[in-house]
């Protein structure tokens, strides 16, 4: 049974052969880094880039989730014993059969695409990305990518992760001083981020706070600001 609040996590496909594994195989992979807070998600939806002619740029297939394993990718992909990546843990997602996303899922506006999560309901009625963001991802997003462009690591949490993680939606830094958590909840313990206010005004609190916490870790911080 399906419901409106199930979480959705859409996935990145670059190859055929890795299309083939979910249809065929029944499985996708995720490196253990990029899901530093684990698999919240009860389906898996495919964004196709690059090699799929005319699906290139867009979801077209999803399935439900019925388990999880912790690999090596060599043991995945014994095919690719010399890839760079090969020693590396992965997450192994096993997968119901796929089913077709009608209509699909179109990235009109050629945006970045990662991992994204949304919500059920989001998902089955989305005829384009900018259709799985609620509100506030979409301003946590912004924020997110406009750090990520002055070099810095922000980590984001998506709406949809709020059962699991207080700041959701929000982003955290690393400080000298431990985590700054920047949440669009009001917390005691986050920065926290207006949806009425605008980027610059919450970037320059940003700057005020990781002043005061001695800046990142490992990041120099321009003088000019982020």
């Amino acid at each position: 049974m399906t419901f409106p609040e199930d979480r959705v996590l859409i996935g990145v496909i670059n190859r055929k052969r890795d299309l083939e594994y979910a249809q065929q195989g029944h499985w996708y992979r995720i490196p253990k880094a990029k899901l530093s807070r684990g698999l919240q998600a009860e389906y898996l939806g495919f964004f196709l880039s690059n090699a799929f002619g005319d699906q290139n740029g867009s979801i077209h297939y999803f399935g439900r989730i019925t388990g999880l394993e912790l690999v090596y990718r060599r043991w995945l992909l014994p095919e690719e014993p010399n890839h760079k990546n090969a020693d590396d843990e992965y997450y192994k997602i096993s997968l119901a059969p796929l089913q077709t996303k009608s209509p699909p899922i179109h990235n009109e506006t050629k945006r970045a695409i990662s991992f994204i999560y949304t919500t059920w309901d989001r998902f089955i009625h989305a005829e384009k990305i900018a259709d799985l963001y609620s509100r506030a991802d979409y301003f946590v997003d912004r924020i997110y990518h406009a750090l990520r462009t002055k070099g810095m690591r922000p980590e984001r949490f998506w709406e949809v992760e709020q059962r699991d993680v207080p700041y959701a939606p929000g982003i955290q830094l690393s400080t000298m001083e431990g985590p700054l958590y920047l949440s669009m909840m009001r917390r005691d313990d986050a920065l926290y981020m207006d949806l009425g206010a605008t980027q610059e005004t919450i970037i320059a609190a940003i700057r005020q706070e990781l002043a005061k916490r001695g800046g990142l870790v490992d990041i120099h911080l321009p003088s000019e600001g982020i």
